[in-house]
């Protein structure tokens, strides 16, 4: 059993899409609930999931949306804890703030995977997180 922590891209996958990314995070999942892993993000990610039905005024979908990822994965907080963690990664310039929110939360949590589709992000090394890996190099 694993903790593993899914960025915002795979969510808009997992809600909007039916391509290619869609299908390889629903089935992500599904091996996922096979192993008994838990699914971890941060409210950031519900945040930035509420931004484009909000844009088109659609508050229905902003409800499901917010009811499917809070019944599917635990939501982090970015709480003190994850402000120092957030400094110690915002050290490294190259990577982005939102991204850093991201990494700082998952740490917090100590995740052994965090799952993302931002190459920049992957085969860093993040104190809390055992593996970065994009959503094409899940070992599981």
């Amino acid at each position: 059993m694993s903790r593993i922590f899914w960025d915002t891209n795979l969510f808009i996958y997992f809600l909007e899409g039916n391509d290619e990314m869609s299908l390889s995070t629903k089935q992500l999942r599904r091996n996922m609930l096979a192993r008994g892993d838990h699914l971890l993000t941060s409210t950031f990610t519900l945040g930035e999931i509420l931004v484009k039905p909000l844009q088109a005024g659609d508050s229905a979908r902003c409800g499901e949306y917010e009811n499917v990822i809070s019944s599917v994965a635990l939501l982090l907080p970015f709480d003190a804890k994850a402000a120092w963690k957030y400094a110690a990664i915002r050290r490294d310039r190259s990577v982005r703030a939102p991204d850093a929110v991201q990494l700082a939360c998952a740490a917090t949590a100590n995740v052994d995977l965090f799952v993302t589709n931002d190459r920049r992000l992957q085969g860093k090394q993040v104190d809390g997180i055992q593996f970065i890996v994009a959503l094409d190099q899940v070992p599981i």
